[in-house]
């Protein structure tokens, strides 16, 4: 099970980094500015938490680089999900399984983004979802790889930590 969340930790950097590049990629493409919903979203987890950010100067920066760090927790914790549940994925097909990795993914930051009321996804508009759905689409598609990829080589080279 150690060797499976390990697994998963790295297919889920890997997803993370997919995915980032997806939206840079989408940005740059479009011209769309980066989202402000993830620094928000800290400030607002931040406050909740009596978490003092510091004076104006500081506190947008700390909002912006904590925002970062929870969409990395998310990746992060979505692929050792990944290992995790892996004996269950195994059985879906590869098209099946990222999307079912991408949409969990995508609740693990939607969902809180929405219960904290921090944004109303409904507002979105067709732009806004598309900017939401495709790069997580390539976290899934990213993560489920790499971890099928690593699991293959780890059972062939019988490692295990």
């Amino acid at each position: 099970m150690m060797n499976r969340a390990l697994l998963g930790l790295v297919a889920g950097a890997a997803g993370t980094v997919a995915l980032n590049i997806a939206t840079y990629l989408d940005m740059a493409v479009r011209g769309r500015p980066a989202s402000g919903v993830p620094a928000k979203m800290a400030g607002t987890v931040s406050h909740a938490a009596g978490i003092d950010l510091g004076g104006e100067q500081q506190a947008p920066n700390r909002r912006e680089g904590l925002g970062a760090l929870m969409g990395y927790l998310n990746g992060l914790g979505t692929g050792i999900l990944v290992g995790l549940l892996s004996p269950a994925l195994r059985s879906l097909p590869m098209p099946l399984a990222s999307i079912v990795v991408g949409g969990a993914a995508m609740a693990g930051s939607d969902v809180p983004i929405a219960a904290l009321r921090v944004s109303d996804p409904r507002t979105w508009g067709a732009s806004g979802w598309l900017a939401d759905i495709g790069p997580h689409l390539v976290y899934g598609f990213f993560a489920v790889g790499v971890f099928r990829w690593l699991e293959r080589r780890s059972r062939m080279l019988r490692l295990h930590w």
